[in-house]
């Protein structure tokens, strides 16, 4: 790192300012499992990787501890949605819906709106937890006349919490909502910028209007939607590369968003450390710069081995200061 007196935070909105940031900023997420299974050999890398994971004090971390969407069994959420989970550690499923019948509707309540932020699946994701995806794929196509509401009723929640958060007046806002699928978009671009893009350009205007940023986690394909998303205030995204192509995030993106890219998951699993250093320079020399406007990230679940934890984060390492 060129310049001691830049911190962390400066150096991170240089990069998603385009200001010649003094490094590329890089992350490694280690999921609740990861930590589960590896325990003190995990502990070992992350100690050994200062730069990519910060100060860290051995003994520091309860390998078990799971909470939220990671904890093992059934429950209901706030909105009334029950979600199963048999592997402590990893993410849930929504099984059971409570607006899976229209009926029910008609005396459903929605949460009171709180101020610490949205969930992952806040808009979209949100409609087909309530009603099922199968059955908010068909409302899409059928147009029952309770459609218009219930979005209405989500957005509007949406809109309320965004006012609460404003409060904080923070400098970026953080929103993650899957909007694609492997390779496409589950509803298609069409019927996204019907029904989906008023409701993201609604929630995202306040933030933008104050001059903060706001980042947008989004797994799945989104090539076709990518410009209307910069539309609706997206500043930061960070997108999937295997399911959106290196080159094609590359078309979209340089010069128009700033991308914090979420590196190849589904390879890592498989590949040797020689992969994975061709697959990260590769993705700096395309789609990143020396003015800014890319940042790298990495999950590591826990059928990654140590041997590719420590490639990933040796390597994310090395190119901090590949444009310097």
């Amino acid at each position: 790192m060129s310049d001691p007196t830049i911190t962390k935070e400066e150096n991170y909105f240089r990069a998603i300012e385009w200001r010649t940031p003094a490094w590329l900023p890089v992350a490694v997420s280690l999921m609740p499992a990861t930590w589960r299974k590896y325990r003190q050999n995990l502990e070992d890398i992350v100690l050994r990787h200062p730069r990519v994971f910060g100060e860290y004090e051995r003994g520091s971390k309860d390998f078990d501890a799971v909470d939220g969407l990671y904890r093992e069994g059934e429950y209901a959420d706030e909105w009334g949605c029950v979600w199963r989970n048999i592997e402590p550690g990893l993410d849930s499923l929504c099984i059971r819906h409570p607006l899976e019948e229209w009926a029910a509707f008609e005396t459903y309540l929605p949460p009171q709106p709180k101020a610490e932020g949205l969930p992952h699946g806040f808009m979209y994701m949100k409609l087909y937890y309530l009603r099922g995806f199968e059955n908010f794929m068909m409302d899409l196509v059928d147009e029952p006349p309770q459609l218009r509401d219930l979005i209405d009723m989500v957005l509007h929640y949406n809109v309320a919490v965004v006012g609460n958060m404003l409060e904080h007046k923070r400098r970026i806002y953080h929103f993650g909502d899957d909007l694609g699928m492997q390779d496409r978009l589950a509803m298609g671009p069409d019927l996204w910028r019907r029904y989906m893009k008023p409701c993201f350009a609604r929630i995202y205007a306040p933030i933008r209007q104050t001059g903060a940023h706001v980042y947008m986690h989004t797994d799945g394909h989104v090539l076709p939607i990518i410009n209307d998303l910069i539309e609706c205030g997206v500043t930061v995204l960070n997108p999937q590369i295997r399911a959106n192509g290196l080159e094609g995030l590359v078309e979209q993106c340089k010069g128009k968003v700033a991308v914090n890219l979420d590196l190849d998951r589904q390879l890592f699993p498989f590949c040797t450390p020689g992969d994975i250093r061709e697959h990260v320079r590769e993705a700096v020399m395309k789609l990143g710069s020396k003015q800014g406007g890319l940042m790298l990230s990495a999950e590591c679940e826990p059928d990654v081995s140590l041997e590719n934890i420590e490639a990933i984060c040796q390597t994310l390492e090395d190119h901090m200061t590949f444009f310097n």
